[in-house]
């Protein structure tokens, strides 16, 4: 596969161009290729670039990571965190939500779908955008982390007062490659129930990210859904 076969926004594409013909990507092409033949993956094919799709490079206001996609028939969308309409929102998403109330106020609401997040600037960022049914991580170490980890490189050297929002010891790793000077880098323990309790709930990320963008002269996100 090369550059003319990716599905992707052309703001991305072009930033990314250098990724395409690397002997990772190609070996990832192939396996990811050959697992969508043979087994059940998710998301849908359509969907595997859904965030970046959805969020181009000149829109992003902040960036929320993810791992894995959802590994359960009809979840994962393209979004980390994010699941499809109708499905039943998922424990880390639920508390989420609980910091956005606690935090800003906004109601509960009844849907998981983040895409209204991902048109207003959150790039909702998993760090391997494809999983097999029912096997967390089973796509893990295979080249996605390498391509995921350049989008974060792009966004740092790209754009300018993004807020970094990561949460959980996996996301915080990827803090080594934002530069502090020109992006708000937040911190956290992972919204998981195993360890939500241990700082994620009360940690204030959204009215931090709300004051510096509008510091920053931006209009905040309304994380409302």
């Amino acid at each position: 596969m090369n550059a003319e076969d990716i599905k992707l926004h052309p703001e991305w594409k072009d930033l990314l161009a250098g990724e395409f013909d690397k002997s990772y990507f190609e070996r990832l092409v192939t396996f990811v290729k050959n697992e969508y033949r043979t087994a059940r993956v998710y998301p849908e094919g359509p969907n595997i670039f859904r965030a970046l799709n959805t969020t181009p490079p000149g829109a992003v206001k902040a960036v929320i990571l993810g791992q894995d996609p959802y590994h359960g028939p009809g979840q994962a969308d393209g979004l980390c965190f994010s699941v499809q309409e109708g499905v039943k929102v998922p424990p880390s998403l639920r508390n989420i939500f609980k910091e956005i109330e606690r935090d800003l106020g906004y109601g509960h609401p009844l849907s998981g779908n983040l895409e209204p997040w991902a048109r207003r600037g959150v790039l909702l960022l998993n760090a391997v955008l494809t999983v097999r049914d029912a096997a967390p991580g089973s796509h893990r170490d295979k080249g996605w982390e390498v391509f995921t980890d350049r989008i974060i490189r792009v966004v740092n050297e790209h754009c300018d007062g993004v807020v970094f929002m990561l949460w959980g010891s996996y996301a915080r790793k990827k803090a080594a490659f934002i530069d502090p000077a020109k992006h708000l880098v937040l911190e956290s323990p992972h919204p998981s129930p195993l360890s939500a309790h241990r700082g994620f709930l009360g940690n204030g990320h959204f009215s931090r990210a709300e004051g510096y963008l509008k510091n920053s002269g931006k209009t905040p996100i309304d994380w409302r859904l």
